[in-house]
């Protein structure tokens, strides 16, 4: 088995700490190791570092080298820039036909999710690789434990083998009434965003349903096997389409299955989910440096200095060296958008 890690994202949702030159995956906000690192370990236990690639964006690589020291350099599938998962996922696929067989098994996971459960996540994957091996394209859907509204959602049909379902449909993220009634179903689970497929699946899937993707893929092959794996493919690859793999492959896919899982997961997608799975006093307040709450619960606060917090509830108050963000817990998610007007108004100094 093999392991591609998208670490290509730019974490525009935890700004300020998350920075163009410097985003989510490689900061330190799940442990004293970066997520990109906490992902890589994770996996060793069944994967060597010698089968676990990264892909990401060329203006990223060097970050990969840093944080990944052991990691062997032709391990780094570099984008010319980033896009969405689908073309991310099908130049890896490209490259990785080049050095294994076409039944080797692949996982594909985010550089930034939190996982918990280290042993039930390593159960998961050996599982998902016998079940790869019937030419299923895998999907891990989270077992809910409470109606997220934040979270897309696979629905379940049929059992194909044990605990491997095929997958009915997908659903965006629903309103509360719908999560609700989802749960209340019991065949709903979030969509992780992880994947299982051996590498022949993967590329007649690439194939049938997103023959243009495949098309550019063919021509990136033409130009490595000419020139090598550093030649410029930036003009091939910008015509690619920015399309995820759910909706380009997963949504379409006959052969699409889903294994539920508890895996103690978290996609640490704003602050507040940070806040979460965060350790706090017994007022809910958390704060890497000392701090002073009178009538203040459920507070997010990351600051080097001494914060004082007086009478005010579910706050997120984000310190860096040139930037402070406060926001309540409930809008973090907008976060992002802070950093689209900034770009607007040419403020790129800030991003």
């Amino acid at each position: 088995m093999i392991a591609v890690i998208m670490a290509g994202g730019s974490g525009t949702r935890f700004w300020p700490q998350s920075r163009k030159h410097y985003p989510k995956q490689f900061l330190q906000i799940a442990g004293e190791k970066s997520m990109l690192q906490l992902t890589v370990d994770r996996l060793l236990p069944l994967i060597p570092i010698n089968d676990i690639y990264i892909v990401t964006a060329a203006e990223q690589c060097n970050l990969v080298r840093q944080h990944l020291p052991t990691l062997p350099p032709e391990n780094i599938i570099c984008e010319p820039f980033g896009m969405n998962t689908a073309p991310c996922i099908a130049l890896s696929v490209e490259y990785l036909k080049t050095r294994y067989r076409d039944d080797t098994a692949m996982i594909v996971l985010p550089a930034d999710h939190v996982i918990r459960k280290k042993d039930s996540f390593i159960d998961t994957l050996q599982s998902a690789e016998k079940a790869a091996d019937s030419g299923a394209l895998i999907t891990f859907g989270i077992v809910p434990d409470y109606p997220a509204t934040g979270y897309g959602y696979i629905e379940a049909g049929p059992e194909l083998a044990h605990k491997l379902y095929a997958v009915k449909r997908f659903k965006e993220k629903p309103d509360l009434d719908t999560a609700k009634d989802f749960l209340r179903q019991g065949s709903f689970f979030w969509n992780s965003g992880m994947f299982c497929w051996t590498i022949s699946s993967i590329t007649h899937a690439f194939e049938r349903y997103l023959p243009e993707v495949a098309g550019i893929c063919k021509k990136i092959s033409v130009v490595w096997q000419n020139q090598g794996f550093d030649a410029d493919i930036a003009e091939l690859y910008r015509h690619m389409p920015r399309i995820p793999i759910d909706i380009g492959i997963m949504e379409k896919a006959e052969s699409a299955a889903v294994i539920p899982v508890d895996l103690g997961w978290s996609d640490v997608g704003s602050f507040k989910a940070l806040a979460e799975i965060s350790p706090k006093d017994a007022q809910g307040n958390y704060s890497p440096a000392p701090f002073l709450a009178l009538d203040a619960r459920n507070n997010y606060i990351h600051s080097k200095k001494f914060v004082a917090l007086i009478g005010v509830d579910n706050l997120c108050l984000i310190e860096t060296e040139d930037a402070i963000l406060i926001t309540p817990k409930d809008r973090s998610e907008e976060v992002k958008k802070v950093v689209e007007l900034l770009h607007q108004e040419g403020q790129d100094d800030l991003i």
